[in-house]
C-alpha cells in the first residue's frame, strides 16, 4: 500500500511564490518517478513536472523557468516549488508516483493563484 500526502496549497497573489511538499509512504520503490500533475476546474488532470529516482526532469512548458521539482529519497518526499504564479496556474495539484508503471495518487491540494 502506498499513500501520498500533499500539502502547502493555498492563496497566493499573481507573482508570488508557492512551495508544495508531498511525502510519500509504504511499499516504495528505490527506482521511480515522483511528479506533480494539475487539473483545473472543467478541464483534464495535466502534468507539470516529474522526476526520477535518477534525476531526470520534465517540466510542461507552461512552467519551465519558473517551477522547480526536487526530491528526497531518504524521505520519499517531492517538492514542487512555483515561483511568479500566474492565475492561469490555479488548479487543484496531485502528487504522483509511478512504480513498475503503476500510478499512485495524492488526494490533491488547491492552489489559487488571485490579487
Amino acid at each position: 500500500q502506498v499513500q501520498l500526502v500533499e500539502s502547502g496549497g493555498g492563496l497566493v497573489q499573481p507573482g508570488g511564490p508557492l512551495r508544495l511538499p508531498c511525502a510519500a509512504s509504504g511499499s516504495i520503490c528505490s527506482r521511480n518517478i515522483m511528479g506533480w500533475y494539475r487539473q483545473a476546474p472543467g478541464k483534464q488532470r495535466d502534468l507539470v513536472a516529474t522526476l526520477t529516482s535518477g534525476g531526470i526532469t520534465n517540466y510542461a512548458d507552461s512552467v519551465k523557468g519558473r517551477f522547480t521539482i526536487s526530491r528526497d529519497n531518504a524521505k520519499n518526499t517531492v517538492y514542487l516549488q512555483m515561483n511568479s504564479l500566474k492565475p492561469e496556474d490555479t488548479a487543484v495539484y496531485y502528487c504522483n508516483v509511478n512504480m513498475r508503471g503503476f500510478p499512485y495518487w495524492g488526494q490533491g491540494t488547491q492552489v489559487t493563484v488571485s490579487s
